[in-house]
């Protein structure tokens, strides 16, 4: 393989990953155990934390970006007076079993028993920059981008950040239609961290398409920002959107592009795919056999982007890509990844011939 690279450094400091003056942090502290909260308010690596896990009856976790393993607070198990005490500090839990922090970007997920009682919470950060600089160049292409990656891996931030540049920097009219709050945080009042988009909240995660398509046909966007593609009712969604000229800026779980082919629910999101049969010359040109997999229609994603580590990306240009990897072939991509120095290094790889 041949490789061409570019490199630049990120905008500002506030572009990296280790700003964390807006993510609010006290305030996910506030809600813990007291002993929790002053071992995390006195770690200094606080800035890193991902989420901390409270399992009834189990030590109390934290996971920290890039750390393979897993981190007990204390060596004490965790009690029920305990989870309920945080249930009294955060908000309701939607259908979703997630609530939120007034006023933040975190997020509490819910584990319950047989009965629906609460035992066990996940506290996940939500952090307000960080990622930005990976992705600014594309987006003055203006077409639609696809986030893929394992949860956790930074996706939301990543689309929090777009919308505030697309609002705030290209001018954009940008609409977000946050199920569960995430993207903007919760409580009516979106968190600063989006800019000047405006935000549509889903009553139910199983109405997230009809609210996508409400915010097209209502709010005359120029940009819809969706977290968490998941179902085909919403694949449809957005190949509605795509139709209408509407640029999109989406995510779905998956560690690469070849599990979104794979997956027949999200298939459509890079074009789909349907089995032909080719004529016997057909078959000779390719020297293929003569029934072969090929992408249905266009992609309403231009880019799809895997997020493999947080400083290390992957970008594809869809079609060309899925193209490729349904002929057995590897795709020309972008890889990009960033430096300790905090530069941005652009690599594009060519298979040779």
């Amino acid at each position: 393989m041949t490789a061409s690279y570019r490199c630049f450094r990120a905008r500002s400091s506030l572009s990296c990953c280790n700003t964390h003056a807006d993510d609010d942090m006290s305030a996910l502290f506030q809600i813990l155990p007291c002993d929790l909260r002053d071992t995390l308010l006195c770690d200094p690596s606080q800035d890193q934390l991902v989420e901390v896990i409270l399992d009834l009856g189990c030590l109390p976790q934290a996971h920290y970006i890039d750390d393979s393993g897993r981190r007990y607070l204390r060596n004490t198990e965790v009690s029920m007076e305990e989870i309920q005490c945080v249930l009294k500090e955060i908000g309701q839990f939607g259908g979703d079993n997630r609530a939120g922090i007034e006023g933040t970007l975190h997020r509490i997920s819910a584990i319950r028993n047989r009965k629906g009682e609460v035992i066990g919470l996940t506290c996940r950060v939500g952090r307000a920059r960080g990622q930005i600089d990976m992705v600014r160049d594309l987006l003055d292409f203006g077409e639609s981008i696809l986030f893929v990656g394992r949860p956790g891996v930074g996706k939301t931030t990543v689309v929090r950040e777009i919308s505030r540049v697309l609002s705030d920097e290209l001018h954009k009219r940008v609409v977000i239609v946050d199920t569960s709050n995430e993207i903007g945080g919760d409580g009516d009042i979106p968190h600063s961290a989006i800019g000047g988009a405006r935000r549509l909240q889903v009553p139910d995660p199983s109405m997230q398409h009809q609210v996508m398509i409400e915010a097209v046909e209502n709010h005359m966007p120029e940009v819809i920002i969706i977290d968490e593609i998941g179902t085909e009712s919403e694949v449809h969604a957005c190949r509605t959107i795509a139709e209408r000229g509407v640029m999109l800026i989406g995510t779905a779980h998956g560690e690469q592009l070849e599990n979104i082919i794979k997956n027949p629910t999200l298939s459509d999101l890079i074009g789909g795919v349907v089995t032909v049969t080719l004529s016997d010359q057909e078959a000779r040109i390719r020297n293929c056999s003569k029934s072969v997999l090929e992408r249905k229609t266009p992609s309403p994603f231009p880019f799809l982007i895997e997020i493999n580590e947080r400083d290390y990306w992957i970008v594809h240009r869809t079609e060309r890509s899925v193209d490729a990897l349904l002929r057995g072939k590897k795709p020309l991509v972008e890889v990009r990844r960033r430096t300790q120095q905090l530069q941005v290094v652009i690599e594009r790889w060519r298979t040779k011939a």
